[in-house]
């Protein structure tokens, strides 16, 4: 559990959210930052008794915001019974220090919240994993020197040391330690993790995997797609740790549907760093299905979001005229189309029929409108560019034969006589470039 919020009385705490508005920074609008902080602090079980956004021409290096802002904190603070601050942005140890002796109360940034949310949610053995690597390298980063009284006692000559550390020296040694001990432990993790991936591609069986911003709804689609029970609330990160299960698609026999962490604006880096290796189960999918919730004000914004970090994951490859272009097929999942309004809902239909080079549909994961035809979509995108190819086995090897049937459209079968290692079959199949690379590897 992150140390800023770890004692137990913080729950149910009042809060006072601060958003830093600098000029030409944040994707989202105010408002929606305002709302997107207050979800975060309901997500931790924090009460908000008031959101405001404060101007920043110039960030003060020891507080951010200027002695005036700071009283009109302190003010909003009193009037709303405030007894925590979260400010909705990224502080530095010594801002944050500063503000708490100047606010008397407990003070947070955006980074400390979320790290305090993930830290709760994570469920899985490597999930706490992850949450504890970047709870300690954010904790690194804020160790400063305020215990005065040990400093270090020199003593010796030259780069010899007195008989002493300082406190703050031992904290990070103990940090580093902790920190290599888990990097290994999640170094065998991703190895495992490597080799069932390894194990799904020779498989035959294609893995599509949901990706969106958080509370986009991919944990009530993902429900709704495999009749699973997986934590579905309108909460920001309601799920964190990655879930599998096998749905049946029209003319594929098995399909893996992989449920996956949400994305958010100003992620922090260390939670970035931390859940690569589950996140990179998205490069190993067949199909992204980008679960958007149209209903959303910024939903453009939040796509953004999405993209940045596919990209960065290396999704996106540089080939198209007009930019990154997906690496992995990437079909956009328009959804709470039930929250539509009946006019919104046809200007954005009309919007679906300009963009007929995308693949986009349109549904409600809730009440199951449009998921049928997400399915046949998704069908078409796995058979897409499935060429024929004529293939002589053995009949004995059964293994192969199996996948020729699972993954491929068997066009013919006819018996052809005796080889090296016995009675032959030869087959022709239809199938795709990437089953055909699978196929190569049995």
């Amino acid at each position: 559990m992150n140390d800023e919020l770890k004692d137990e009385d913080t729950r149910g705490a009042r809060v006072l959210i601060v958003y830093p508005q600098m000029r030409g920074k944040g994707d989202l609008d105010t408002g929606a930052r305002l709302e997107e902080a207050h979800g975060l602090a309901l997500a931790i079980g924090l009460i908000v008794a008031d959101a405001i956004a404060i101007p920043i021409r110039e960030p003060r290096a020891g507080t951010l915001f200027g002695e005036g802002q700071i009283q009109n904190i302190s003010v909003a603070c009193e009037l709303n019974g405030a007894e925590l601050v979260i400010v909705d942005g990224s502080l530095s140890a010594i801002q944050q220090r500063n503000l708490e002796e100047k606010l008397k109360r407990k003070v947070i940034d955006r980074t400390g919240l979320i790290l305090e949310i993930f830290g709760e949610r994570a469920a899985t053995a490597e999930g706490r994993l992850q949450v504890e690597l970047a709870h300690l390298d954010y904790q690194a980063r804020r160790l400063v020197r305020s215990w005065t009284h040990l400093e270090r006692q020199r003593g010796g000559f030259g780069f010899l040391g007195g008989p002493g550390e300082t406190q703050i020296e031992a904290d990070r040694r103990m940090i580093r330690d902790r920190m290599a001990r888990i990097r290994r432990e999640l170094e065998q993790v991703r190895r495992t993790r490597g080799l069932h991936r390894e194990r799904r591609e020779k498989a035959p069986w294609p893995v599509i995997a949901l990706v969106g911003y958080t509370n986009a709804g991919k944990s009530t689609l993902f429900n709704k797609l495999t009749g699973a029970d997986v934590m579905a609330e309108d909460l920001l990160f309601a799920t964190l740790d990655p879930t599998m299960r096998a749905i049946r698609l029209p003319g594929v026999e098995k399909a893996i549907l992989s449920d996956t962490v949400g994305f958010i604006s100003d992620l922090p880096t260390q939670l970035v760093a931390a859940f690569r290796a589950t996140l990179e189960e998205v490069t190993a999918a067949d199909v992204l299905l980008h679960v958007r919730d149209i209903a959303n004000a910024d939903t453009e914004a939040q796509k953004r979001q999405v993209l940045e970090v596919l990209a960065d994951l290396g999704v996106m490859t540089e080939e198209g005229d007009d930019g990154a272009e997906p690496a992995i097929p990437i079909i956009e999942v328009w959804n709470k189309w039930d929250l539509l309004a009946s006019t919104h809902a046809e200007e954005l239909r009309e919007t679906i029929a300009q963009r007929a080079n995308e693949t986009i549909v349109p549904l409600s994961a809730l009440t199951g409108l449009g998921c049928d035809h997400l399915l046949q979509i998704v069908s078409q995108q796995l058979t897409a560019g499935a060429q024929l190819y004529s293939f002589v086995l053995p009949t004995a090897d059964g293994q192969r034969i199996a996948f020729l049937h699972a993954r491929g459209e068997v066009v013919s079968e006819e018996p052809a006589g005796e080889g090296p290692d016995g009675p032959q079959v030869c087959m022709q199949v239809r199938l795709t470039k990437r089953e055909l690379g699978r196929f190569g590897t049995l």
